[in-house]
């Protein structure tokens, strides 16, 4: 299929671009009419680690697009709720928007459970998910269904351990993990595809790491008495804080942090005061502290409506911006059936925000990788391209 490369700021102008056919939802299907576009997603807001940022950049997305026109004066009616992190609240959530409300599609979610939970729902409704950020194994496990904007906390796994087994030329690196539901397999398989790459082995692993712990230190302790010289670790920002400065008590000021994308903020710059031998993370957008036009709109969008600059904003606003790239595209009545053709028939999506062009079914592998280095309160990029899993 021929490529097409759109701007991040495709849906500021997708009411000039819009074709001329209804749009609507209502009734089980999504059935065409004249009344709002109902689009939704599930997220873990409230709880231990949460994902706020992911949907509040898609409403974003949506408010402003609504504003220019919506699709020949159709607005989106952006539906976001929380699970929770709960299970019957997750379920209970995709049935309420799809079954009840009658979405089109799910847009811009950003859950720990909800991929897995969610995903023989969607299929047997005939309802197609764009995650702003795929979290659980269901968000890559059914492409059929679900496609994430974002390579995903799998595939950003093998990505650090690559960066610093090959690049940094790291030996005794160790994996902690933190794991939600049954991710665990997934996380090995992970690891077995970098052992595969390069040969190598962690040196220890430990998946007992839990989400929202008051204290890591036992942790880092058994760590070091491992004799790990890095860590890789998958946590979201509070926990990650936590660990560092665990290691900074401790004395452990030698140890190399690899990272995922979750980590990567200003809010967690800010927090670090000594981050060892570096913090490192492969980001799975192109990294937004650099100054570039590359992030410019999405930057401008999230400023004017207080949306903390994060991975997770970054990738609700492309989940949205893809979402109206097909919705332009549909033809006839905006229904799920015609918005699920729609978006699985678009061509290739580039955007320099990503290293891989967007294609419904398909996974992204690309992270680029930055560095936090002590005293610094900066992150820093530290390549000159994309770093690709092979």
């Amino acid at each position: 299929m021929q490529r097409k490369i759109i701007p991040a700021a495709a849906f500021a102008v997708a009411a000039a671009l819009a074709l001329s056919g209804c749009a609507g939802s209502g009734g089980d299907s999504g059935s065409g009419g004249g009344g709002d576009i109902v689009v939704g997603s599930v997220n873990t807001i409230s709880g231990a680690a949460t994902f706020p940022e992911a949907s509040q950049a898609a409403a974003a997305v949506f408010d402003a697009f609504n504003e220019a026109g919506g699709l020949n004066g159709r607005k989106i009616s952006y539906k976001a709720l929380d699970d929770k992190g709960d299970p019957a609240t997750a379920t209970a959530s995709a049935r309420e928007i799809v079954g009840s409300d009658g979405a089109v599609a799910m847009v811009g979610s950003a859950s720990l459970i909800e991929c897995d939970l969610n995903a023989k729902y969607y299929a047997q409704e005939g309802i197609l998910s764009i995650p702003g950020v795929g979290v659980d194994t269901g968000c890559f496990d059914n492409t059929d269904t679900i496609s994430p904007a974002n390579v995903g906390p799998f595939n950003d796994l093998t990505l650090t351990l690559l960066y610093g087994s090959e690049e940094l030329k790291l030996d005794d690196i160790c994996v902690l993990l933190e794991i939600a539901g049954s991710t665990r397999p997934a996380y090995q398989a992970a690891i077995d595809k970098w052992t595969e790459i390069t040969g190598k082995k962690p040196l220890y692993i430990d998946d007992t790491v839990p989400y929202g712990a008051s204290d890591y230190t036992p942790y880092i302790v058994k760590a070091r008495q491992q004799g790990c010289k890095a860590l890789a670790i998958n946590p979201v920002e509070p926990d990650a804080i936590g660990q560092v400065k665990a290691a900074n008590a401790q004395g452990w000021n030698d140890v190399t942090w690899l990272y995922l994308t979750s980590v990567y903020s200003e809010n967690f710059a800010k927090a670090i005061d000594d981050a060892g031998a570096g913090i490192y993370v492969p980001a799975e957008f192109y990294p937004f502290t650099e100054d570039s036009d590359i992030n410019k709109e999405w930057r401008d969008l999230m400023t004017k409506n207080n949306i903390p600059l994060t991975s997770f904003s970054q990738g609700g606003f492309l989940a949205a911006t893809y979402f109206i790239e097909a919705l332009k595209k549909v033809d006839g009545d905006v229904t799920r059936e015609s918005v699920s053709k729609a978006i699985k028939a678009m061509d290739p999506i580039e955007n320099p925000m990503v290293g891989d062009p967007y294609t419904f079914g398909t996974i992204p592998t690309a992270g680029w990788p930055i560095v936090l280095k002590s005293g610094t309160h900066a992150w820093e990029k530290i390549a000159d391209d994309w770093l690709r899993i092979p």
